[in-house]
């Protein structure tokens, strides 16, 4: 038997959810999902994802939502792969869900979301390395180089080692 992961829409989620048959399972990252999440939900970052605790956890249907669906679609097929059974994604995400009226639930004291520290931390070793590069010594030109190789990897990829290095910070763990 061929198992396939589904995409949800957000009225069908809101039918599971009104009759209680589903569970919302949001794969963001902890800071992220302090900061804006639809209430009911129940956070479980893609980067720690145990299968085996959510089967132990969570019975019936699993809809799992991210930021825009990739994260999600991602841990529909590790929780597949795991032997779970009526895993579906809301493809749209968080966007989705907001645009169909969920209640969203946001913390303006959160941090900022990680892929914005990456972004920040990226531009400041860029611009620093640039700087540096040109006023003391052209070696620091490599800072360069490797913020942009880290990106590069992480866009083919799919996996951003600096996302998950400043996910463990103790303030995105909170």
């Amino acid at each position: 038997m061929v198992r396939t992961i589904n995409a949800a829409t957000p009225d069908e989620l809101r039918a599971w959810m009104n009759d209680d048959s589903a569970v919302l399972i949001d794969v963001r990252e902890t800071g992220e999902f302090r900061g804006e999440r639809v209430r009911g939900s129940i956070s479980h970052p893609l980067s720690v994802l145990d299968a085996a605790k959510i089967s132990e956890t969570h019975m019936g249907r699993i809809v799992l939502t991210c930021a825009s669906g990739a994260r999600a679609r991602k841990a529909a097929q590790v929780l597949m792969n795991a032997g779970l059974n009526q895993i579906s994604y809301i493809d749209g995400g968080l966007d989705a869900l907001k645009r169909a009226a969920f209640d969203v639930v946001t913390d303006k004291n959160a941090p900022i979301s990680i892929m914005r520290q990456v972004q920040i931390t990226v531009g400041v070793l860029s611009l620093l390395g640039a700087i540096l590069g040109y006023a003391i010594h052209p070696g620091f030109y490599a800072i360069c180089a490797f913020t942009g190789a880290g990106l590069l990897f992480a866009g083919l990829s799919g996996t951003c080692m600096m996302a998950t290095m400043l996910a463990r910070l103790p303030y995105n763990r909170r």
